[in-house]
């Protein structure tokens, strides 16, 4: 094993004990080099690796300590490595939309409190009787947001943000290619809602499911007919 992934593995293992927990300062580098038998410059470079997926944190002129260790901070590391996706992927992508989404929205409609359905139902009233593409996307964004934070489930959360991304350009395609995509979209999102405001949470996971597969559908048999693009 190289040095630096054995210098990782142990301070990983000193956080997974619980020697080290979250929000606590490292000993002083060659006292915790010296402790876990490594050089200097191993223990910094495992730092370093760390520090960059937001397990530890480096203050200089303070010392490093390990972060909150919160799934939304860890798995922001996801959402940099999906940025890299190529277009031929997007359908993998909104597959596991369609896995990960119906989810959180049967959880949603358990877990949401009346406040946060309120919320959600003046994102759907910000859109204007006859939204444009962009406005709808930008809206359709936000009500999944609200939903996944609904869920109740900070890791399921972080996944799908991390997921949305990749998606939008689709979105956008589908608004501008498919007729009645618009009203189609809005039609569900009120479904979707209605389901969660009366505490449904199979119907709110059926419609789900239909809201994302149809976007899903719909891109299968564009790349298709257009597979150049």
């Amino acid at each position: 094993m190289p040095v630096t992934d054995e210098a990782i593995e142990k301070l990983k293992a000193m956080i997974m004990s619980g020697e080290l927990r979250p929000g606590d300062r490292l000993p002083r580098e060659a006292d915790l080099a010296a402790r876990l038998g490594l050089s200097r410059s191993s223990l910094r470079e495992a730092v370093k690796a760390l520090s960059l997926i937001h397990v530890l944190d480096v203050r200089q002129g303070d010392g490093t300590y390990v972060t909150s260790l919160d799934p939304d901070l860890l798995l922001d590391t996801i959402s940099f490595v999906i940025d890299f996706h190529r277009d031929d992927t997007v359908l993998h992508f909104l597959e596991v939309r369609r896995i990960l989404e119906p989810a959180a929205t049967a959880l949603a409609a358990v877990a949401m409190t009346d406040e946060e359905i309120d919320g959600l139902r003046a994102v759907l009233a910000e859109l204007p009787p006859d939204p444009d593409v962009e406005a709808l996307v930008a809206n359709d964004l936000e009500f999944h947001r609200r939903i996944a934070a609904g869920s109740g489930n900070p890791v399921l959360c972080s996944l799908i943000d991390g997921l949305s991304g990749p998606t939008t350009r689709a979105r956008i395609w589908r608004g501008i290619t498919q007729e009645d995509a618009v009203a189609r979209t809005i039609e569900q999102h009120a479904a979707i809602c209605d389901a969660i405001a009366a505490r449904q949470p199979e119907i709110a996971r059926s419609w789900a499911t239909v809201h994302i597969a149809g976007v899903e559908g719909w891109l299968r048999s564009a790349l298709l007919d257009a597979p150049d693009r």
